[in-house]
């Protein structure tokens, strides 16, 4: 065969570039393959995402201690660790979230059940200390992702259900003047951990058809039980509900959990509320490293995390009522 010409060789790139751009194709399609198969709620986040997760597997720094004591973070944790080791995994529909289901429903005020249509055996648990509208809505979910092995989720789940119980306990003391509702949704997780944006929130989306106009706010609890705790903005929740939430904390002693910066944009049981037009934050400390693992277990989860947390929201769901 013969040679190519000099200007042949000229218009083609060269071989190592072809090999580098074949290379870095390869390696994004096949991380674009794992997140879908992981069925992560993660679309996009900051440039630090990964290096965070990093540095913060390799030491635990603690929540600081409030400067108030009105929410109990030894009964939360109680709460969080009864999740997991009576109940075990706990995915939307099974015996187990029934079970989970029937205990919590009685620790919120006027606790009752709501199907969710569509998907039969599911249902939410939800609320109401009552006064006007549009409510306050404080929110988690409750369901564990649906694997053959089953997962643990203290954190995915009996953290955010555990705080949420735990506020409810909490508020029904404080003084009463705006509606605050309380929901623990089901069917949060995509069956099989797969296509989650399609499958996923299936409890919120639900919600939101029932009671949307009666809603003025949400705020959305996950992943926050971790022991080493870092709640920055999630990348789409409202800017100005976060700000109220930041100032909250600092008020009560733990403004260094929820740092001025802005983290990964997540899709979560927020961003149906979002899309409706209704103010709503997601606090959630990510990345968790053990997320959607056998290792999330009660011991990766502290009471310090949920007590830095439920202050902070307390104190904004007080603030939010008498505004």
């Amino acid at each position: 065969m013969g040679e190519p010409s000099e200007a042949g060789r000229r218009s083609r790139p060269p071989v190592r570039a072809l090999v580098i751009v074949l290379i870095v194709q390869l390696v994004l399609g096949a991380g674009i393959v794992f997140a879908a198969v992981r069925g992560f709620p993660i679309i996009g986040g900051g440039a630090d995402v990964a290096a965070r997760g990093d540095a913060r597997a390799a030491a635990t720094h603690p929540a600081p201690q409030p400067t108030v004591d009105r929410f109990d973070a030894h009964r939360a944790f109680a709460l969080l660790r009864h999740q997991v080791d009576v109940f075990g995994p706990r995915p939307a529909g099974s015996g187990a979230a029934r079970r989970l289901a029937e205990w919590a429903r009685p620790q919120l005020p006027a606790g009752r059940f709501e199907p969710v249509p569509g998907h039969p055996g599911l249902r939410n648990v939800v609320g109401v200390l009552p006064g006007r509208r549009p409510a306050i809505l404080v929110a988690a979910h409750y369901d564990t992702v649906d694997t053959p092995t089953g997962m643990p989720g203290a954190n995915d789940g009996a953290a955010g259900t555990a705080v949420v119980l735990e506020l409810a306990r909490a508020l029904r003391a404080a003084a009463r003047a705006r509606e605050v509702r309380f929901a623990l949704f089901d069917g949060e997780e995509a069956p099989g951990d797969r296509d989650f944006l399609h499958n996923g929130l299936r409890g919120s989306r639900a919600y939101l058809r029932a009671h949307g106009r009666a809603v003025g706010a949400l705020i959305l609890l996950d992943y926050v039980g971790d022991r080493d705790l870092s709640l920055p903005r999630e990348a789409r929740s409202d800017p100005g509900l976060w700000r109220r939430l930041r100032a909250a904390a600092r008020a009560v002693g733990v403004g260094a959990v929820f740092p001025d910066r802005t983290g990964a944009l997540i899709y979560d049981d927020h961003t149906p509320f979002l899309h409706a037009g209704i103010p709503a934050i997601d606090v959630i400390d990510w990345p968790y490293r053990w997320m959607h693992t056998l290792e999330d277990t009660v011991d990766k989860t502290s009471p310090r995390s949920l007590d830095a947390v439920g202050e902070a929201v307390l104190a904004l769901v007080e603030r939010m009522r008498r505004a």
